[in-house]
Formats: structure tokens, sequence, C-alpha cells
């Protein structure tokens, strides 16, 4: 059988393609995008959703809403937006997250502030933690399909990086470490979340939230904290014997998607806090959902 036509892989802006269409000190480019991104059918206020606002004459990019307040209220452009509030001009936020996106492993806080030349390694690492707060992905559709569910550990020394000790039938983290699950449906996204602990009760209903009891395989390894998912078709590779791949069995998949975060971590960010984990867990699924999108950038502004 001839084999299916994949997508093409996702269109970034350049360098070049960035300052055409925001060119520096051209507040106004910034504003209009992410008016256009933020409401597609027109301005709507930020605190009701009403449509029927109005331009403010005296103040571009103002409008008001006279149903929210007696006297009306007036927002501007940045309003309800993570850009609210800030001393920074909106080019630098799109740069931020334009260079964000298109890393693939991630760029630490301390290379983004040399590259936008920010006095205080604090300023950027306060603008990336606020844009990975909007790239966190919400109320997404169950996984269907052939789904990989696999667990792993971020951080922690080196002489703990493949423990996995398993007993009664609840795999324990070490604890320098903390556990990460995460399902992927192949060919498809990735869904992942912190945990504080890996047990059955939070595996599995990690699992029944994510992921659809209609889906025609759920592949995962040996691990006993999936025995109690019984409407699902569960199939299991043991990894322990060396066992790796069973026909549609496997879990390179999700494996895969641990190792790109890995490397982030390890090349990138170097250490990461247990705090602000799922900030960045959120970054590299919205990166990783959005590999084939080609207006990747403008869907993370939309977020905003």
């Amino acid at each position: 059988m001839p084999r299916s036509k994949q997508p093409k892989p996702v269109h970034q802006l350049t360098a070049f393609q960035f300052d055409a269409l925001f060119p520096v000190g051209d507040d106004d480019a910034c504003k209009a995008y992410l008016k256009a991104r933020r409401w597609p059918e027109g301005v709507r206020c930020p605190r009701c959703g009403n449509p029927a606002v109005y331009d403010l004459p005296s103040r571009k990019w103002h409008w008001q809403c006279e149903k929210c307040a007696k006297d009306g209220y007036r927002f501007s452009i940045i309003a309800g937006t993570i850009f609210e509030n800030t001393n920074k001009p909106l080019r630098d936020w799109f740069m931020v997250a334009h260079l964000m996106l298109t890393s693939k492993k991630g760029m630490s806080s301390r290379q983004i502030g040399r590259y936008m030349g920010f006095g205080s390694v604090k300023t950027a690492w306060l603008m990336g933690h606020k844009i990975r707060t909007a790239l966190i992905e919400k109320d997404m559709d169950k996984l269907g399909g052939i789904v990989e569910v696999d667990e792993s550990f971020i951080g922690g020394k080196d002489k703990n990086k493949h423990w996995d000790d398993v007993h009664r039938g609840r795999r324990h983290r070490p604890s320098t470490k903390t556990a990460v699950i995460g399902a992927v449906q192949r060919k498809g996204n990735v869904v992942a979340r912190v945990l504080e602990w890996v047990g059955s009760d939070s595996c599995q209903a990690f699992v029944r939230e994510m992921v659809s009891n209609k889906v025609s395989l759920l592949a995962t390894d040996e691990s006993r904290v999936y025995d109690g998912l019984t409407e699902y078709n569960h199939q299991t590779v043991d990894h322990h014997r060396k066992q790796y791949v069973v026909g549609a069995v496997h879990t390179n998949t999700i494996e895969g998607f641990w190792s790109i975060f890995k490397r982030g971590v390890v090349g990138s960010f170097h250490k990461i806090s247990a705090k602000y984990l799922p900030l960045y867990v959120a970054e590299f699924q919205f990166r990783y959902n959005n590999r084939f999108n080609a207006d990747i950038f403008g869907t993370a502004i939309s977020d905003c």
C-alpha cells in the first residue's frame, strides 16, 4: 500500500519575516496583529463579551463598553491579556514568544535576556512564564485511535535517572524527581500533566479523563498502575524483559516526546523546579501539538 502523505512541517517566521511583519518602533503593527488575532469577528468587551463597543476618538486602540458600568468601561487592546500593565513594548513580547516557539528544545531565560538586551534575567523569566501560562491548552478533546500512555521522572541526580521500582502496584518516585504522566494519540496530540505521586488512582484517573474509552488500543508498559483500566483495549509491553514492540503495541511515540522534553531540560533550562514544571510541560505540549500548524505564532498570540 502507498504511504499516506505527511503534512508539511510547520512554517516558522524567519528573522527577516518577523522584522517585516513587526517593524522596529512600529507599535501599531503589533496592536493591529493582536486585534485581528484576539477579536477575529470584531472587538468585544473583555469583561462581559459585549460586541456593541465603540472607539474612543481621543485614544487610539481604546474602546468603551456601556454595558459593564454605569459610566462606561474603557479598555485598551491589551486589557485582559498577559500584556496588561507591562512596561515592555508589545514587539518585545512578540519576539520572546517567537523565540520560544521556534526553538524545539526551548530557550532559557538567560539566553532570551541576552538576545533581547534586557537588563535583568528576571524580566525574561517573568515574560516567559506569562507566555507559558497562556499556552496551557484548555478543553481539549479526548484522545482516540491508538493511544500510548507512560510516565516519566524529571530532575534529580544522575544515579536516579532510570529508577523505576515497582512495589504493590505503585511506582514510587525518587525524592529528588518530579513525576509527569503523558498520553499521546499516534500522529495526533499529546497531553501531559505533573503528578504528586505515581499511583493507580492518579494514573487511571488521568487516563479516564484524557482518553476516550472507545480507542482501538491503549498501549502502556508493564507498570501495574494501569491494571484497572478494564474498559479499554489495554495491552502492554514488558520493558524489563527487553520487550519494546509487539505488533502495534509500543510506547515509542510518548517516549519520543519525553526525549524532546528532557533534552530541553538538560540542554536549555538545566534545572526546573517542581513548582514551575507544569508551565514548562505546557510549553512543550503546545509546541508538539502545533508542530504541523502553519500559524503557530498566531495561535499562541490569540491565546495570550
